[in-house]
């Protein structure tokens, strides 16, 4: 059942999107917890730094809809806001944002609505991430809904610079003198340029590692090899 078709403009039906979107946020971390310790179990490495995840608040919803110019109604919020479950992936390196957004897309108990690649096509801010919508199946007692979350994929330093360009346009309320601009764009070339830099260096400790590795158990075969001859 799509959540739409179950919902009226009340208060018992705000209650129950909310409790939609809640147990969805449960079911996408608990989901993204498990990939990552089962690619730790089998890779001995974790893509996930950290997981985010939030509800929009019900003024953001508001603004959000009054911008696509919808009224306010609970059937529109739920057909046309797409992010108001929203969870974050925060990853080491820029890899691993499509070795997850790949795991996530595999997922047979979910379904992938759209992807946004703000990474091969940053905004002309210079914000880069990876957004997918998906749609998820909420167990309730007596039906199944179908519930939609918004996932962000991106870099420890893509983070960084999105969390401080969200505080800077927030403090000019989305009119901030274009120097800012431009000095913001300059800075998301740099965290690109630091994102490529360690990849480049872990790429490298990588190969270095693995020469290491064989070297060791060549020289254990050699010893096993002598010890062999000697007796």
């Amino acid at each position: 059942m799509e959540m739409e078709d179950m919902l009226k403009d009340d208060v018992d039906s705000w209650k129950t999107a909310m409790l939609l979107y809640n147990s969805a946020l449960k079911k996408v971390t608990t989901k993204l917890e498990i990939l990552n310790d089962e690619f730790q179990h089998v890779h001995k490495y974790n893509p996930i730094e950290n997981i985010k995840f939030r509800l929009k608040t019900p003024e953001s919803i508001v603004q959000k809809l009054k911008r696509k110019g919808y009224d306010s109604t609970i059937e529109n919020m739920v057909r046309y806001v797409e992010d108001i479950a929203g969870v974050r992936l925060v990853c080491s390196f820029t890899s691993d944002i499509y070795r997850m957004a790949d795991m996530i897309g595999r997922q047979n108990d979910l379904t992938v609505i759209s992807i946004k690649d703000y990474m091969k096509n940053p905004k002309p801010s210079g914000y880069k991430s990876f957004h997918m919508i998906i749609s998820i199946p909420v167990f309730l007692s007596d039906r199944t809904v179908e519930t939609k979350v918004e996932i962000q994929i991106r870099t420890i330093a893509m983070d960084f610079w999105a969390s401080l360009e969200h505080k800077i346009y927030y403090k000019f309320e989305g009119n901030a003198p274009s120097y800012i601009s431009h000095e913001l764009q300059e800075c998301a070339e740099i965290v690109s340029m630091l994102d490529n830099k360690m990849l480049s260096l872990n790429e490298a400790i990588l190969i270095e590692k693995a020469k290491q590795e064989e070297k060791a158990i060549r020289q254990q075969i050699e010893k096993l090899t002598q010890i062999d001859a000697d007796k």
